[in-house]
């Protein structure tokens, strides 16, 4: 792509003063350049989509189904430029680049089929007065801001994207500045499919592209996946404006792992947990809680799987963990590694930067991590795993709790009725009972506490984007 942007139904080029740099984060060098939008172009993008608003959100379910299904089989006819661009970009195997995919496909064709169920939900209240009917109907929130983070670009704004068309919302996406290519595809399936101009805009810039966005009084809604630090930003904006958000934030996730668990298996569910994406998962299970009985066998072995993972370049080497995203990220967990030692962290594995050309860090555990440590505390997106012992059930949930995040978090257990139990009582949003990370468009997503507010997926994505409204009329 030569222009940057897509508004009205065009692309433009920017008109920023910012100059994007898309860089191979395997060699640590850019290639591709892009020019940033304007506060006057974010000013267009949200003027296009108020206009476009009264004819989309009045367009039938099965029209909207249709434009959703052709978004899942145009991004499948893409499939290889889409994930080549992944692992050229983020950093990702191919493995990895192919599983965002399909994610990306599966959630626009379920909010395809639940689109079709809309007129199913204008439906009559009953009331206990005499006299009176009511009745609730389901309409789209307005004009909504999406701005997505650079960990998962296509998957992370297929869940926003998907159910806010469904829902009958114009939208103004903003990708992040580090990975805006993979987005620019929505924009070229919106002009394949003859997606109604306004309805989809794209807009890529930096933190003033965001802030103009975010800030903008023409939304009626703003979904954030990101940093809490812009988080915070985007509710203050939000506040200000009175006006609704979606918040997805950070983790600092644990994964508890009892003595009655398959030593092997729990590797496997603990090496996914922390290495998948680099480590560069708001929802990385980065704090390992280990039954007493079970340690002894258990760190050797992990330690053994750590260093056996290759790491490497994507796009050349049979990689099982490509590199860190950005240079920033890269200097952000060295920064770690030093910090680690300075607590006199004991390091089974890992604990540097590889020197590679690229941006590549090791897989690294340490063992025994005191709980006012910062590694323990504090949220690094990369492949850092801290472990602490327990002795009880009961320790284990109130050290597992014991977080300003509440994201998610892993049991691992042969006792079932123990792994329900002890799900019930961890104060996150998503729970995985002796599993990998599946995540699945029928459920929902999103955290308690510093780790944001509302949910996504599932018919809670889709309600995020409806307002509700009742009409109450009198018989007499």
């Amino acid at each position: 792509m030569t222009t940057s942007h897509y508004i009205a139904g065009r692309w433009v080029d920017g008109q920023g003063s910012d100059c994007i740099s898309v860089n191979d984060p395997a060699l640590g060098q850019p290639f591709a350049e892009l020019m940033a939008a304007s506060a006057e172009q974010v000013d267009q993008a949200v003027a296009a989509a108020r206009a476009a608003l009264p004819a989309w959100k009045c367009t039938s379910a099965s029209e909207r189904a249709a434009y959703l299904r052709g978004f899942a089989e145009q991004l499948g006819q893409r499939r290889e430029a889409l994930v080549t661009l992944q692992m050229r970009n983020n950093g990702k195997p191919r493995h990895e680049a192919e599983v965002d995919l399909d994610d990306a496909i599966a959630t626009f064709g379920y909010y395809a089929e639940l689109a079709e169920q809309l007129p199913g939900q204008n439906r009559d209240v009953p009331l206990a007065a005499p006299g009176f009917t009511a009745r609730t109907r389901l309409e789209p929130v307005g004009v909504v801001g999406l701005i997505v983070p650079w960990n998962f670009p296509l998957v992370t704004s297929a869940w926003k994207l998907a159910p806010a068309l469904a829902a009958g919302c114009t939208v103004v996406l903003k990708p992040s500045e580090v990975t805006p290519l993979c987005e620019l595809a929505y924009g070229q399936i919106a002009d394949t499919l003859g997606l109604p101009a306004g309805v989809l805009n794209i807009v890529n810039g930096k933190a003033e592209t965001g802030a103009a966005l975010s800030n903008h009084n023409g939304l009626d809604k703003l979904s954030f996946t990101g940093s809490n630090n812009v988080g915070s930003q985007v509710m203050r904006s939000a506040a200000a404006q009175c006006r609704p958000v979606t918040l997805e934030l950070g983790g600092k996730s644990a994964i508890l792992v009892f003595d009655d668990c398959d030593v092997d298996s729990a590797v496997q569910w603990i090496v996914a947990g922390i290495c998948w994406n680099a480590g560069q998962m708001c929802s990385a299970t980065s704090r390992l809680l280990v039954q007493d009985g079970i340690a002894d066998a258990l760190l050797p072995r992990l330690q053994a799987a750590l260093e056996n993972l290759r790491v490497g370049s994507p796009l050349s080497e049979e990689a099982d963990m490509g590199p860190v995203t950005s240079q920033a990220q890269w200097l952000k967990v060295a920064g770690y590694f030093a910090t680690a030692r300075e607590e006199g962290l004991q390091c089974l594995v890992g604990g540097k930067v590889l020197d590679r050309g690229g941006w590549f860090v090791s897989p690294t555990l340490y063992a025994d991590v005191p709980e006012g440590s910062r590694l323990w505390n504090e949220e690094i997106f990369g492949p850092v795993l801290c472990a602490r012992r327990f002795a009880s059930e009961q320790q284990a949930i109130a050290e597992a709790n014991d977080s300003r995040f509440g994201l998610v978090a892993t049991v691992c257990t042969t006792d079932l009725a123990r792994a329900e139990r002890v799900a019930d009582a961890l104060e996150v949003g998503h729970v995985w009972i002796n599993s990998v990370q599946a995540v699945f468009v029928e459920t929902s997503w999103g955290g308690t506490k510093g780790s944001g507010i509302g949910r996504e997926l599932g018919p809670w994505g889709l309600s995020g984007y409806q307002s509700v409204k009742h009409v109450t009329r009198c018989l007499g």
